[in-house]
């Protein structure tokens, strides 16, 4: 089938879901907030569009027939990819969004959700990404922090300033949860046992 097209504003948002009423719903929503909207059934119509033409944003459901949501995360390279991808599920569950996480998405948003608090978050993003690095007080350039992806480096920032998870999620435009998937991620990468060696070993390193 091709891809549903409802043209509104300046920015793009592709939703890949193979559920209609999702793609329908947050449609109308983005609709109304002036963004242009490009709905996919199915992963392999999403990833001939978007080679071609990167949107401002992906929404991006994990349980699809035919290519998940985890096969589009890694061949799209989405550590890499220029726009930000959301992952939305059924199943909320830890493991599956430290995997998600881990193949390079920015956030996970658990079904059932609201439509309203998906725009807010897509559109935080959105803003973010202009200046991600503005008004952080650490420049994490250290051969310690080498290995931390751009975001991880935004949550560190946050983590180490003292923000708590929904705090560092409201000011990042990502959920608490996703706060705590990069926490561990971070903490592993940096030999840290908890937040306390955390912040030491940030405050060392600089």
């Amino acid at each position: 089938m091709d891809a549903e097209i409802i043209t509104a504003g300046t920015q793009t948002i592709y939703i890949v879901d193979d559920d209609p009423a999702v793609r329908d719903a947050l449609g109308v929503v983005f609709r109304m907030e002036d963004f242009d909207v490009v709905g996919f059934e199915n992963g392999d119509d999403f990833l001939a569009a978007a080679r071609n033409t990167p949107p401002s944003c992906v929404i991006l459901d994990i349980h699809m027939p035919g290519r998940s949501g985890m096969e589009i995360l890694k061949e799209v390279d989405a550590t890499n990819y220029p726009s930000p991808i959301f992952i939305i599920s059924g199943r909320g569950d830890i493991p599956t969004a430290v995997s998600a996480i881990k193949l390079g998405a920015f956030d996970f948003i658990e079904k059932p959700f609201d439509a309203d608090t998906v725009v807010t978050r897509v559109s935080d993003a959105l803003q973010k990404s202009v200046n991600p690095k503005a008004d952080s007080p650490y420049s994490f350039d250290g051969v310690v922090f080498e290995s931390l992806t751009p975001r991880e480096r935004d949550v560190l920032m946050q983590i180490t300033s003292g923000a708590s998870n929904k705090e560092a999620g409201r000011n990042l435009g990502i959920s608490p949860r996703t706060i705590e998937v990069h926490r561990a991620r971070i903490m592993e990468k940096l030999g840290a046992r908890n937040a306390a060696d955390l912040v030491r070993i940030v405050l060392s390193a600089n």
